[in-house]
């Protein structure tokens, strides 16, 4: 399909999606069956404990995606992706920098805090950099320190989310930025997908739908959470690691909270969990999810879920084709 505004890094997509990566719940298995389903497969760094399993992850995923490749070149699969998170907190961003350029990894995800020396290590071997923001203003700086491609991260997206509507953080980012551009926010279909192309977007970033899929290394309680709740089970608190983010409602009266009355995290003692510390507990016991969770009804396979959204996705564009027949005459 079309992608006239991404590289070529692009190319073998089989839907316009980019799968978000998500703490503890994505590694190597996960990571691995959505590119060979077809969609750009992605992990936090950070999942690999301690930083040295990094290493045997990129390669893990290397060796069986070429693999892959090598049995069906009529069909290869997906570039992988690693996330970054690049904020001062991060003690491993340069340990797991060097690691990312020993196996040139293609598509690196910046979080929290665009930095120019990251990106610019990124451009030496060949890689390119999107970077996730929450609004138009945080957009300019990651282009300005050399991004390549945004990830526009709107109400409703699971964990770590915005509060801007979608429409209003794509049109304002694509009325000056003609780049690789990604959308997250409560998108868990197909119909969403062509949705967020229709507003702007390249790519649908796509992340809660993976939780319930048979590869996320996710508790069995979580992955039927999703299927079990919608919209109005999201609660969007920073009382966990300092950042506002979108979390399952039930696991937070698991842990002995009240959803109603959550006081106010610390943002300057924010915690992404580089440490294994106490981000890493909250992330286990506190399941972050999007709202577009009400889509998700079961616990598939990736490959099977992969093969909903593209069923979804063509139905979507046939029904848009009938209702709104063909384009008009330039001169009507």
């Amino acid at each position: 399909m079309p992608l006239p505004a991404s590289p070529a890094l692009f190319r073998n997509l089989r839907l316009p999606v980019i799968a978000a990566p998500m703490f503890i719940v994505s590694g190597p298995e996960l990571v691995i069956a959505q590119c060979k389903a077809g969609i750009v497969g992605s992990f936090p760094a950070l999942n690999a404990r301690p930083s040295s399993q990094l290493d045997e992850w990129l390669h893990r995923i290397s060796e069986e995606l070429a693999a892959y490749d090598r049995l069906h070149p009529e069909a290869p699969s997906a570039p992988s992706a690693v996330n970054l998170i690049v904020h001062r907190t991060n003690s491993r961003l340069q340990e797991d920098l060097a690691l990312c350029e020993k196996h040139k990894v293609p598509l690196i995800i910046t979080s929290l805090g665009a930095q120019s020396e990251v990106n610019a290590a990124v451009h030496g071997w060949g890689g390119v950099v999107l970077h996730d923001v929450i609004d138009n203003g945080f957009a300019h700086k990651a282009i300005d320190k050399g991004a390549d491609g945004l990830i526009a991260v709107a109400a409703g997206a699971g964990g770590h989310a915005g509060v801007q509507s979608p429409f209003a953080l794509i049109q304002e980012i694509r009325a000056w930025f003609s780049g690789p551009l990604a959308l997250s926010g409560a998108i868990a279909s197909g119909s969403s997908v062509l949705a967020a192309q229709a507003m702007g977007a390249d790519f649908a970033y796509i992340g809660s739908a993976w939780i319930a899929t048979e590869e996320a290394n996710a508790a069995p309680g979580y992955k039927q959470a999703i299927t079990e709740n919608g919209a109005a089970d999201i609660i969007y608190s920073n009382l966990f690691t300092g950042v506002h983010g979108n979390y399952l409602r039930p696991s937070i009266v698991a842990a002995g909270f009240d959803p109603g009355h959550l006081p106010q995290g610390d943002p300057s003692r924010m915690d992404f969990g580089s440490g294994g510390n106490s981000a890493a507990k909250a992330w286990k016991d506190i399941w972050g999810a999007g709202q577009g969770i009400g889509a998700i009804g079961e616990v598939v396979s990736v490959a099977t879920r992969v093969a909903q959204l593209r069923a979804e996705y063509q139905q979507a564009q046939r029904e848009l084709a009938a209702r709104t027949g063909p384009a008009p005459a330039a001169n009507a």
